[in-house]
């Protein structure tokens, strides 16, 4: 990579970095006409006259090539982008956006899949429209992770970047956050213009958001991908979203994270087309629509001590009570799935307490903010006992949800460069202290 795209990219990140903390009013101002912009952009609508189901997932539906932005700003870098044919959350294909990006010292025989930490209800939010210029509130955070893919780009990997979240942006849906990234890969080694191919080696990365979409596509590999899981070397997640209902439990009150509590309730409905509305109160709609199409920066820090009761009818004070919500929430619960087949590192932060979270309820502790320490714990415990593959974990206790990445990620980057290398994956397998138990969710009567 020459110095002038490191400097150009080191302006824009800078850029990025600064409106990410400014005032949100302000950030805001420009959404709707990004909006507009991006709603009206051909390239995300699949118009063939076949319907998608008669394509096999991973199959490239469109592909354009355009110059890499960030904030707005074009770089040097070429992107890439591929419309492919997936498979949502319930089953049913759909169609997708991914980004893939040559390194200009790779020789196309590494890859990494890196998953996005987006985290937004609104699709205009997604990595593949702020490449492509747009300028989104949400969007900002997308350009920000250009700090964790200039090191990729300049060791020679190629680096793959799906719109994990589909194009309806179902947050949280980790079924459909790991069908997304298994045929994005797919996509990018039929493409002949991402000059990957089925010899390509592959490792998963990705943090927060990005590690539900890394973990789930490690887990569903096997069976959905069998053939991405034989090019998989292994995958690298920190701050992972393990069982949902705890989460929920966990930052129930918290200063910054409360807001995650009703883009959960919105993305549960929106994955598997549920209607939660009616469980909520007068305050609790106003919430769910202020949100309704928000980032998790709309959220972050918006609503201090917001909590569940607060936001539902009296009779289902406890989430549990709601059918619907605790089936769509077990399905989210990554100790229901299956163990993936490839060595896995996994980190997390301990300490929430830093971003305002002070939950500690029995069964679920604490956590980095918004993550829960001991569901990430019994998930490394239970793959060691399942799986034949190594797992390394490492748990942060200094570091909250929003501190740890900056520790992760060179480790992460490390650790994955040595799987490529074909060294033996460490393991704490034996040395991982217990966690929380990951059963499913059991109803509660109404209140």
């Amino acid at each position: 990579m020459s110095k002038a795209t490191v400097r150009l990219i080191s302006v824009a990140v800078a850029t990025a970095a600064a409106m990410t903390a400014a005032p949100a009013a302000t950030a805001a101002e420009s959404t709707p006409a990004a909006a507009t912009a991006t709603a009206s952009d051909p390239f995300y609508a699949y118009g063939g006259s076949e319907p998608l189901s008669a394509f096999a997932p991973g199959t490239v539906l469109n592909t354009r090539t355009l110059q890499y932005h960030l904030v707005g700003i074009p770089t040097p870098l070429k992107a890439v982008q591929l419309l492919y044919r997936t498979t949502d959350a319930q089953g049913r294909p759909a169609a997708n956006v991914t980004t893939v990006v040559r390194s200009p010292t790779g020789d196309r025989s590494k890859a990494v899949s890196y998953q996005s930490f987006y985290d937004s209800l609104s699709p205009e939010d997604g990595p593949s429209r702020a490449i492509a210029g747009d300028v989104t509130l949400g969007g900002l955070i997308p350009n920000v992770e250009a700090l964790f893919l200039a090191p990729l780009l300049t060791q020679g990997y190629d680096v793959v970047i799906p719109d994990t979240e589909g194009q309806r942006a179902n947050f949280a849906a980790g079924p459909e956050y790991g069908t997304n990234t298994l045929d994005s890969i797919r996509a990018a080694t039929k493409s002949a213009q991402t000059g990957l191919s089925s010899s390509t080696a592959f490792g998963l990365m990705g943090y927060s958001g990005g590690a539900i979409a890394t973990n789930w596509a490690a887990a569903l590999a096997p069976s959905y991908a069998p053939d991405v899981n034989r090019k998989l070397v292994g995958y690298a997640e920190g701050g992972l979203l393990v069982d949902p209902a705890h989460n929920l439990k966990y930052v129930d009150g918290s200063l910054a994270w409360s807001g995650v509590i009703p883009m959960s309730v919105i993305g549960v409905s929106r994955s598997y087309d549920i209607d939660l509305k009616s469980y909520l109160n007068g305050y609790g709609l106003e919430v769910y629509k202020e949100l309704e199409h928000g980032s998790i920066l709309d959220a972050l820090g918006h609503y201090p001590g917001l909590t569940w009761k607060k936001m539902a009818k009296p009779e289902y004070a406890n989430p549990n009570s709601i059918p619907a919500f605790l089936e769509a929430v077990n399905k989210l619960n990554l100790g229901s799935a299956a163990t993936p087949t490839v060595p896995g590192f996994i980190a997390q932060g301990n300490a929430g307490v830093l971003e305002g979270t002070f939950g500690n309820h029995p069964g679920v502790g604490t956590g980095d903010g918004v993550m829960v320490a001991g569901d990430a714990r019994a998930l490394a415990r239970q793959y060691c006992a399942t799986g034949g593959t190594p797992v390394k974990y490492s748990q942060y206790e200094l570091l909250s949800h929003t501190g740890a990445p900056v520790v992760w990620a060179p480790v992460a980057l490390g650790w994955l460069g040595d799987r490529f290398a074909g060294r033996t994956a460490p393991s704490d397998c034996g040395r991982i202290p217990a966690g929380n138990s990951l059963a499913p969710e059991e109803p509660a009567s109404l209140s």
